[in-house]
């Protein structure tokens, strides 16, 4: 055989080979992208429904997301291992993350941390930065529900994150751009916190007006 149909029977038998493991990749890829948006799904779901104070609907689908987050884990955790560093794959655990600490904090139990929930460390802080926002959401709900008994402890909650987040003082490309959402955590937090203030003075001074009327129509009565 010439030199030259042996560098050309090489060439194709190491193309087959790097063609072959392209091809189990991108087979590999296709069900991790359709399995985190199916993550992601969960997860927002599960957002909703705990606005909609369904709780144990919102544990499901947590636990659906997570059921998803273990199996992916697991599958690639030895082949194709870094498809878990996709975008698409950290978004999936960032918004599972938000769904799971939001739930949490809101049902009064303990925050998870990142190695029970299995995602990445800087997926987690992404996710608790954006969770600020829902409990924002669902503090302003128990006002309007005249709910008022937890939502400082929610506020408590929303400093508490903001005051771990700013702590992350690393580059971009470690916390994948944590920096930009603890800036949105301390406007939401600082803004939750004059609209709470401004609500609660209110009702005190609703209260008071009340406590006022009642006994002035007492002592018209005696008159």
């Amino acid at each position: 055989m010439k030199k030259k149909e042996k560098i050309s029977l090489k060439l194709e038998t190491i193309s087959d080979k790097i063609r072959n493991d392209f091809e189990k990749k991108d087979t590999a890829r296709e069900s991790l992208l359709k399995k985190s948006r199916e993550i992601i799904r969960f997860s927002s779901k599960a957002i909703r429904a705990l606005h909609r104070r369904e709780k144990g609907e919102a544990r499901q689908l947590i636990e659906s997301a997570a059921a998803l987050i273990r199996e992916e884990q697991g599958e690639y955790s030895k082949m194709h291992k870094e498809l878990l560093n996709a975008n698409y794959f950290l978004d999936a655990c960032k918004e599972y993350a938000e769904a799971a600490i939001s739930y949490a904090i809101i049902i009064d139990n303990d925050v998870p941390d990142p190695d029970t929930l299995g995602i990445p460390y800087h997926a987690y802080l992404n996710g608790l930065a954006e969770s600020v926002g829902e409990l924002r959401r669902y503090l302003l709900d128990s006002l309007r529900r005249n709910e008022p008994a937890r939502t400082e402890d929610f506020l408590n909650a929303m400093d508490g994150i903001y005051s771990i987040l700013v702590t992350m003082d690393f580059p971009d490309a470690i916390t994948y751009g944590l920096r930009r959402n603890t800036d949105n955590v301390r406007g939401i937090v600082e803004k939750t916190r004059g609209e709470l203030t401004i609500t609660t003075n209110n009702n005190y001074l609703l209260q008071k007006i009340s406590i006022l009327g009642d006994k002035l129509g007492t002592f018209a009565d005696k008159i």
